[in-house]
């Protein structure tokens, strides 16, 4: 085999493993017991601390490339994923699991859109026609909700949340020539003083158990989730980040299923493929024949240009 063979396989089971932990990110979330502020917040104080302790050991702070404008546009960047975050986790209260990552993958679309409206790069036939099929699918994972408000307010959720992710993306793909692993730390630690106001410690000091949960979401979902990610994305085509990265929603359908019993209905099953192949197409399309080597973005999904997750 290989070095470059060895290195794309080691790549590939770096992403897989961390699409893995990220579709689990859900059960975590509820089994913490925690409101969707107090679990983003303290994601963002144990995440810090797990992405602190990793940076400071690789040696990362020193020549670090942030200046005054990186820095900023990071910190903003930060203030969309972290309410990113809040909105995601919303639409898993409002709704479930599996229906609120589905629509969440919505995210591709939002960042066309928004390159088209702020950058006017050119929106082609084929991606408005994949923009119609991803539409499709929504309607069709949503419409037999229509006599559930709770559930089509947390689908709106998911769809806000997509939203700041996409902006999130945009404003950090900005940030060029500093570690990925940087930019992570610097937007979970303005989320820190972000989500104070919102924080309800009254409420936290009585989770109980749920404080393992929560600290498994910044030491594992934050910290070895993003190491995993960055390391694989220097080793990976982005045609197959864009594929492997649908692990992601795939795990996360199961694990609901398995962990709450929540199972889809046959017409929302008609639309989640809709959707998955629309974002992969757009992905696929976007995605030049290069080895991914993102620099700024923090939420895993399924745009090759930007890691984090959820």
């Amino acid at each position: 085999m290989t070095t470059d063979k060895a290195l794309e396989n080691r790549g590939a089971l770096e992403l897989t493993l961390a699409m893995v932990l990220s579709g689990t990110l859900g059960i975590f979330v509820v089994e913490s017991g925690a409101s969707p502020f107090n679990v983003v917040f303290f994601r963002c104080l144990f995440g810090a601390t797990a992405l602190g302790a990793y940076a400071l050991a690789r040696g990362y702070f020193t020549d670090h490339g942030f200046t005054p404008r990186k820095l900023a546009l990071a910190a903003l960047g930060g203030v969309f994923i972290v309410f990113n975050w809040a909105f995601l986790f919303k639409a898993y209260e409002a709704t479930s699991i599996s229906l609120a990552t589905v629509v969440y993958h919505t995210q591709p679309f939002y960042v066309v859109l928004l390159g088209a409206l702020l950058f006017r790069e050119r929106l082609t036939a084929s991606k408005l026609g994949w923009l119609a099929v991803a539409f499709a699918g929504l309607l069709l994972v949503s419409g037999v909700s229509i006599s559930n408000p709770g559930s089509l307010a947390g689908l709106g959720f998911a769809l806000l949340a997509a939203l700041f992710w996409a902006i999130s993306t945009v404003i950090t793909k900005r940030v060029s020539g500093v570690r990925p692993h940087l930019v992570a730390l610097v937007q979970v630690l303005i989320g820190i003083p972000l989500l104070l106001p919102f924080a309800d410690f009254a409420a936290a000091s009585g989770l109980g158990s749920g404080w393992a949960w929560l600290a498994g979401l910044g030491l594992i979902h934050t910290g070895l989730m993003y190491v995993l990610l960055y390391a694989s994305y220097q080793k990976l085509p982005t045609a197959k980040i864009a594929v492997l990265a649908f692990t992601y929603p795939a795990v996360a359908m199961v694990a609901d299923w398995a962990v709450y019993g929540h199972r889809i209905s046959l017409v929302q099953a008609l639309g989640v493929p809709l959707i998955v192949l629309a974002s992969l197409k757009v992905n696929l399309a976007k995605a030049p024949r290069t080895v991914a080597r993102s620099a700024g973005s923090t939420t895993p999904a399924p745009v090759p240009a930007a890691p984090s997750r959820r």
